[in-house]
């Protein structure tokens, strides 16, 4: 359901799922929607200034509840957060929840109430503020609130969970709380994402003076998360958020080989950065970057998904460069595969013999490994101090660095017709840093992408140019 259903035209599931137009404050408009709905998703959190988001959420669960007993659905289900026992020091964003939940409960449709701390996979606001903070800063300064007890569950848990409770009996309509194995303070949190990260120890500080006002703008200065969606988050973290019961397994039994630890899923969610799957969100980047045009056939609930927003699924930094080509197509694709090695790297060869050297003399393998065959490459071959890891004769040649750096990188170059025939050409540069260091080391260069990758970007459209006039090589 959704206030303008042409926004979500471009979704990748758009076209899988009926799309509902509704206001979520409109009595009669979301009881059309819910029209012939067995079972519905609340899954809408407001967040923003003291007290309004509070209201905002009032006013829309009591018109799903309304809307709900009036159409006769059969089950609701909403996804909350863990309510401690002692219920007097609430922070405003736990508070809403629970009462969003009392809404809910009380419209005399089976509802089931899913209590969660906080989710780990990619895209959480949760899980990216405990990733942007453990990955930037080796040494940390932190609020009191570090040494709450959190009892954090894998995205694919709490999603099994949701898709189970459609199945509920009638009789059920309560609260659940849901959680992983784990039981851990936020400290303890951030220093097993580092060590899943492979990131030093880091060093953390607690202190008693930073509010949960000046937190939450630590964390936006630290963080691409929002000031105003962090703020919230800050301020629940006063409240431990540790589950009373298990009671949902008498329904939705545990898997065979039980729920995800924190660890697991951590690694989960850093899977496209741990075995350089970047194709899954190259849109993540918050600095630059555009949409990929080439999705996995397969996403993961802990991956970055592409509805994400801009500031989720960890740093990415992009040197992206499009432009038309005066040659054909097989004559650029001829360049790009015959990259490397003798005929060099199309720009500045002094940076890139000083960055061989560089990296020799830090162990790593230099510029001496040349390649295999001066014209041909296929998947694993070695290319200077790259490795081909993805290769579409004619459509696209990715390489991955072996280089020693702070983070993991990626150089591509496609080739593909427009609409009107001509040539095009795109080369992307993706970085993913590791750390505090790997930031740096990106920012560091960034002054001299134009002349490298710029240059490179040029000479071989000119290249690819020069080798159209002549026309193809002999065999």
């Amino acid at each position: 359901m959704a206030r303008e259903p042409a926004k979500l035209r471009g979704r990748p599931w758009s076209a899988d799922v009926q799309i509902a137009r509704a206001d979520a404050a409109d009595l009669d408009g979301v009881s059309a929607a819910m029209s012939g709905v067995d079972v519905a998703y609340y899954l809408i959190h407001s967040l923003g200034g003291a007290g309004e988001f509070e209201q905002q959420d009032r006013i829309a669960a009591t018109v799903f509840a309304q809307a709900a007993a009036r159409t006769g659905l059969g089950r609701v289900i909403y996804l909350g957060g863990i309510l401690p026992a002692d219920a007097s020091g609430l922070s405003p964003h736990l508070r809403s929840r629970g009462e969003v939940g009392d809404i809910l409960l009380s419209s005399g449709v089976p509802t089931a109430v899913l209590q969660a701390a906080v989710i780990i996979g990619s895209g959480s606001a949760s899980f990216e503020m405990l990733r942007y903070l453990t990955e930037r800063l080796p040494v940390m300064v932190t609020p009191r609130w570090v040494r709450t007890l959190i009892q954090p569950i894998a995205v694919s848990d709490a999603l099994r969970y949701l898709v189970g409770c459609a199945a509920l009996p009638r009789d059920v309509s309560r609260r659940f709380d849901i959680g992983g194995p784990d039981i851990l303070t936020y400290a303890e949190m951030m220093s097993r994402y580092g060590e899943v990260a492979d990131l030093r120890r880091r060093l953390i500080i607690p202190v008693p003076l930073l509010t949960p006002g000046l937190s939450s703008h630590w964390v936006g200065l630290v963080t691409p998360v929002p000031a105003g969606l962090a703020r919230p988050l800050v301020e629940s973290l006063r409240n431990e958020v540790v589950c009373a019961e298990h009671d949902i397994a008498r329904y939705i039994p545990d898997p065979p080989d039980g729920l995800l630890s924190l660890d697991r899923a951590i690694a989960l969610a850093l899977r496209h950065v741990r075995t350089g799957e970047v194709a899954t969100r190259w849109s993540s980047a918050a600095t630059a970057g555009a949409p990929s045009d080439r999705l996995p056939s397969r996403l993961l609930p802990s991956d970055p998904q592409p509805t994400d927003p801009a500031w989720s699924g960890g740093s990415l930094y992009l040197d992206d460069r499009v432009r038309l080509v005066r040659a054909s197509a097989e004559a650029l694709w001829r360049v790009i595969e015959g990259i490397g090695g003798e005929r060099g790297w199309y720009s500045f060869p002094l940076a890139w013999a000083a960055r061989g050297l560089a990296d020799r003399a830090i162990g790593g393998v230099g510029l001496r490994r040349g390649r295999r065959d001066p014209d041909r490459l296929r998947v694993g071959d070695a290319l200077d101090f790259w490795r081909v890891e993805e290769i579409e004769p004619g459509v696209v040649l990715r390489l991955r660095a072996e280089m020693k750096l702070p983070g993991r990188a990626w150089l591509e170059f496609s080739v593909r017709l427009d609409k009107a025939g001509r040539t095009v050409l795109r080369q992307r540069a993706i970085f993913l840093p590791i750390g505090l260091l790997g930031a740096v080391y990106w920012w560091s260069l960034r002054p001299f992408h134009g002349v490298i990758f710029g240059g490179m970007f040029r000479n071989i459209a000119a290249a690819a140019g020069r080798a159209s006039q002549v026309g193809p090589a002999p065999g």
